[in-house]
């Protein structure tokens, strides 16, 4: 039995993607920069923004710094509560915690958001701890958030639950277990590919799967 489940937190236990392709939009808009479709923008959910604005939009650095200083004037306001948690996670949560496992959230967005959706939504309660990325970015990549969570727990005795390879990756780098799930937005290719350690498609296969491991 793992000591700690570390779960990322958009597209694995809220749906986010109303609230995120809102924010992009509107700092696209600002920047008098062309608006995509909202689907393609579906693809900003998991990696740091930083990454993704220079990666999927060809946005230099700079550019990038500012998408993300215009898109948090809309999230920090109405975006992070454009989010729903998926059906059935609190009573994940809450079996896994009823059987002895000590719960932490492992996200790239800015820790102090992911601390107001969690506790919005009621699922704070479930959580030993909830680290994310640095607002300045200077921590944002899974890994960099790993890092600081298991030097936080002092515990690398952890397996690593999340809807995209940045997870699956980010668990390999610090050493750890890793499932993929299916509601999020990642593919079984796509985890797969990555060496995810296991894949659930409901919250009772990875319930079972933790309890195995």
């Amino acid at each position: 039995m793992k000591k700690y489940v570390f779960f990322d937190l958009d597209g694995t236990l809220t749906d986010p993607a109303l609230g995120i392709t809102n924010s992009i939009m509107h700092a696209l808009e600002k920047m008098n920069k062309p608006v995509p479709p909202r689907e393609e923008l579906y693809v900003f959910i998991g990696p740091p923004l930083l990454t993704a604005f220079q990666q999927y939009l060809g946005m230099t650095e700079e550019e990038a710094h500012l998408a993300i200083s215009c898109y948090r004037e809309y999230f920090s306001v109405k975006g992070l509560l454009e989010n729903s948690p998926y059906e059935g996670v609190g009573n994940m949560l809450a079996s896994l915690r009823d059987a002895g496992y000590r719960l932490c959230v492992a996200t790239s967005k800015p820790e102090q958001f992911a601390v107001r959706i969690l506790e919005h939504f009621g699922l704070a309660e479930y959580f030993e701890l909830i680290c994310g990325a640095s607002m300045d970015s200077s921590r944002s990549s899974k890994t960099a958030v790993l890092e600081y969570l298991i030097e936080k727990t002092g515990c690398a005795d952890a397996v690593m639950v999340g809807d995209r390879f940045h997870d699956i990756e980010g668990a390999k780098n610090v050493g750890i277990e890793s499932v993929g799930v299916l509601w999020g937005y990642g593919s079984r290719e796509e985890l797969e590919s990555h060496g995810a350690g296991y894949i659930a498609a409901t919250m009772e296969e990875l319930t079972a799967i933790i309890v195995k491991i």
